[in-house]
């Protein structure tokens, strides 16, 4: 059972007949619901409303309507808040029918102003809900003589006010018989405003232009920071963009935000100031900072060094920096993909477990621990394991999509070109190598979009942009067009509900995916995402399916269930950074044994697959599961599961445990570089895994580089590859093999 902010059970909406002078009106669902029409409402409907998210200020107190935390959970408490330019205090006015309105959150716009337990009461409360269609969920906005508003609730008749025409912060807005006073009185604010001529993103894009004052930029900057530096598992999400130019200022990257320059090289944007990311919330603990990255620009950073202290699902690509780079916060860090950057001076790994730097050039590199992976880089320490696995060129790969502003102005979508034998950028001395798609080609998907919506457009030829925003969705989105690009901003967040798949390819060319997360819904899917059809064949090598920049994520923010979560059959698909998670951590009661239930992370089935950043954990079966031929994964890192509650719960047939990452015994080529395996059975420590690794012992079958570790000492990994090599235990914590067979 649920209750509100103020303790009151939430009940279930029942529709009710109204005594007093009403009229009919039909829904947009087609119920027929009783409506009161008060007097206050009468003399006037409502002049013209913003048709995008706005603010909403409150003329008494000047702060802004706001939900509470910068949450949009059911029951959110609908506060009045001093004004911070947040998400928290956008929201858009929809028509339903009769002149009456729901008012969406920028945070989840498929909640809206509720008025608690469907009251008729002076002071009723009035927090976010789930949009049913209630009555209680509708609003009459009244024009004022000054140009403000009054808020009419359909069901009751009364109007939004701040009891006690309260000046103070986080005070809850309720409903109260209408009175004409300026606690029931509102502007309509346009919200951010960003530069002429920019698309329409929706809520959750800022754009910055050189011609914007730095102090502006910076309060944009500072305001999302603070929504977004604590927001673990929050529904906000934000693209903060910056048109060519040079400018001043402090980006501090939090949770599911994206900072990206809009040129077509990152030396076309220039910070003066700072970029980074760090783990002052965790107390330079960066084990945490997920989920955030930054793109496409140069900064010459304060004091000469920058950094990015991360963990997984954080990439830095095509940066330039002018300086050094430090990848941790003096505390433990368990990153980190680097990907075409030119880093001038020296990266500093310091605390990093583990990190894959791909096709970038450095002045140097200091730091070590067990698993530091570099494939065609210039400028990389020399091969040295245990911990540097240097590989001289990346075989086969092409950057993830980007948009720019051409030199007209025009917004675009770069896709760079497929390379073979890479090494360094694409961009450093040289013009990228690409095609640009016109904005015209892409259905923008904004907060309030349905995957109606979304395949629809597919279905006319489309590529989709995915602006910021949490997407539930209630149909599988089918990609079935050849060189078809989604491309997700600040993290975009696509959930199956109903227990569907998110997404599912043809077996077709060149579909790129990239900057997404999938977050598993309560109902089970047997499969999060699926490329290729089962049984599929089609050769794909000249123009291959990429998966850049994806993430999955089992539990957590909800209790997600999955089978699998990504299952690859088309053959030549290139998988470039993914981070495939079932949850250890999370919101309260979104995690465990029983909770948050997901059986493997990876399964690839079709031939020549190849893999970069491979991150995939906490799976209660095998991890990565491959059954296609070819199959080739350049860094690989791991964590077994924490909470096997004992070793009968957690046995394949007669074995201790689940290998990490299995090659079928019916293979006869794959290699592998670079890969890193640790346990933490902080549930039963006794518990046990027979091996990381399993693969047929076959001369075509080759891996490189490999470490297990026992975290702490909190279990045991018996032997790193097959039979041979470990343990991993309380007495030997850390085990290195370098060759098998």
């Amino acid at each position: 059972m649920f209750r509100s902010v103020t303790g009151s059970v939430l009940r279930r909406r029942i529709p009710r007949v109204l005594t007093a002078v009403a009229l009919v009106a039909t829904t947009a669902t087609g119920i027929d619901v009783a409506v009161r029409t008060p007097a206050s409402a009468q003399p006037t409907m409502a002049a013209a409303l913003p048709a995008g998210y706005t603010t909403v200020i409150n003329k008494g107190s000047g702060k802004c309507v706001d939900a509470r935390s910068a949450a949009s959970a059911d029951g959110t408490a609908v506060q009045q808040y001093s004004c911070n330019g947040s998400n928290a205090q956008n929201w858009q006015l929809v028509a339903t029918s009769g002149g009456y309105y729901r008012v969406n959150s920028a945070l989840d716009s498929s909640k809206a102003w509720d008025v608690t337990d469907v009251s008729t009461a002076d002071s009723a409360a009035v927090q976010l809900w789930s949009y049913s269609s209630g009555a209680n969920q509708q609003w009459l906005p009244v024009a004022e003589a000054d140009g403000s508003y009054h808020f009419v609730n359909r069901n009751s008749g009364k109007c939004l006010d701040v009891p006690g025409a309260s000046t103070a912060d986080s005070v809850q807005l309720a409903q109260y018989t209408c009175n004409g006073t300026a606690a029931q009185s509102f502007t309509l604010g346009g919200g951010a405003t960003n530069p002429p001529g920019t698309p329409d993103f929706g809520p959750n894009v800022t754009v910055f232009d050189p011609s914007m004052s730095a102090s502006s930029i910076q309060s944009k900057l500072n305001s999302v920071f603070a929504q977004q530096e604590t927001n673990q598992f929050g529904a906000a999400r934000q693209a903060l963009l910056f048109k060519p130019g040079t400018y001043s200022a402090d980006a501090n990257v939090g949770f599911y935000t994206q900072v990206a320059g809009l040129g077509l090289s990152p030396d076309d944007v220039t910070v003066n100031g700072s970029v980074h990311a760090e783990a002052d919330w965790f107390q330079g603990n960066a084990t945490q900072n997920f989920w955030r990255s930054a793109e496409n620009l140069s900064v010459n950073p304060t004091g000469g060094t920058d950094r990015w202290a991360v963990s997984q699902a954080a990439p830095y690509r095509r940066m330039h920096v002018r300086g050094n780079l430090a990848l941790d916060d003096g505390g433990w860090s368990s990153g980190g993909f680097i990907s075409d950057s030119k880093i001038d001076g020296q990266i500093r790994s310091g605390s990093q477990q583990q990190f894959l730097t791909r096709n970038s050039q450095m002045g140097s590199w200091s730091g070590s621990n067990w698993n530091m992976v570099f494939v065609g880089d210039q400028g990389a320490p020399a091969q040295s394991f245990p911990t540097y696995t240097t590989v001289a060129s990346t075989p086969t790969i092409r950057e993830k999509p980007f948009l720019y502003v051409d030199g007209a102005g025009a917004y675009k979508v770069f896709v760079p070109a497929l390379r073979t034998n890479a090494t360094g950028t694409t961009w450093s001395g040289k013009t990228p190598a690409g095609t640009s798609l016109p904005l015209d080609q892409f259905f923008i998907v904004k907060p309030g979009a349905t995957a109606a919506d979304m395949n629809a457009a597919l279905a006319a030829g489309k590529n989709l942009l995915v602006t910021p925003g949490v997407y539930h969705l209630d149909q599988t989105l089918n990609i079935t067009r050849p060189d078809t690009v989604v491309l997700g901003m600040g993290l975009a967040t696509l959930v199956p509900d109903g227990g569907i798949t998110a997404i599912s390819t043809a077996d077709v060319d060149g579909v790129q995916l990239a900057g997404l997360l999938i977050d598993a819904g309560t109902t089970s899917s047997q499969t999060l995402v699926r490329i290729g059809p089962n049984g599929a064949s089609g050769n794909h090598a000249a123009d291959p399916i990429q998966l850049s920049d994806f993430f999955v994520r089992v539990g957590g923010a909800t209790v997600g269930k999955a089978t699998n979560s990504l299952v690859v059959n088309s053959a030549n698909t290139i998988i470039d950074h993914t981070w495939i998670w079932r949850a250890d951590h999370g919101n309260g009661g979104t995690v465990g044994w029983t909770t948050n239930t997901a059986d493997t992370g990876l399964v690839v089935n079709g031939a020549d697959v190849t893999a970069y950043g491979l991150f995939v954990e906490h799976f209660q079966k095998t991890q990565v599961l491959w059954n296609g031929n070819g199959g080739r994964t350049y860094f690989f890192q791991n964590e077994m599961p924490y909470d096997p509650p004992n070793q009968a719960a957690w046995m394949n047939g007669s074995g201790k445990g689940y290998p990490a990452y299995k090659v079928a015994d019916s293979v006869t080529s794959h290699e592998a570089w670079g890969l890193g395996s640790y346990c933490y059975f902080s549930t039963n420590s006794s518990v046990v895994a027979d091996r990381a690794f399993e693969v047929p012992n076959t001369s075509g079958v080759r891996f490189h580089d490999m470490v297990t570790v026992s975290l702490g000492g909190t279990g045991t990994i018996s032997h790193v590859i097959n039979n041979t090599g470990g343990p991993s235990n309380a007495t030997s914590n850390v085990a290195y093999l370098t060759t098998y067979p």
